[in-house]
């Protein structure tokens, strides 16, 4: 089992970056994928970014790719989420999440943990 605590979120302007961060518990953090998810108010959870356990593979949503970077350090037990050139409609709730499936996974019925989540907004 592993717990997570996301971080970083705020308020920045349109253009502006910032940089999330997820701590994992436990000692087998490198064993999980890891995604991060968000969500807008009215809106679906949807998929941003996941990272395989080792970290060599990454993938993105078409509305983050070349803005957003996934990272992880399994040594410090934390995957990251990069982001520039922030947009207004990048406002949500940001959610780290982990997977014991393989690969890159997209599909968020596929990943057993969950953080609270952090709240990123955007102004215009």
């Amino acid at each position: 089992q592993v717990q997570l605590v996301e971080s970083g979120g705020g308020l920045v302007p349109a253009g502006g970056s910032l940089r999330l961060s997820c701590a994992a518990s436990g000692r087998t953090f490198s064993t999980y994928g890891m995604g991060w998810f968000r969500q807008a108010p009215g809106k679906e959870r949807e998929f941003v970014a996941t990272i395989s356990r080792s970290g060599p593979m990454t993938y993105y949503a078409d509305s983050v790719k070349g803005r957003f970077t996934i990272s992880r350090d399994n040594a410090k037990n934390t995957v990251y989420l990069q982001m520039n050139s922030l947009k207004p409609e990048d406002t949500a709730l940001y959610y780290c999440a982990a997977t014991t499936w393989s690969g890159t996974v997209t599909t968020n019925k596929l990943y057993g943990y969950w953080g609270q989540g952090t709240q990123v907004t955007v102004s215009s």
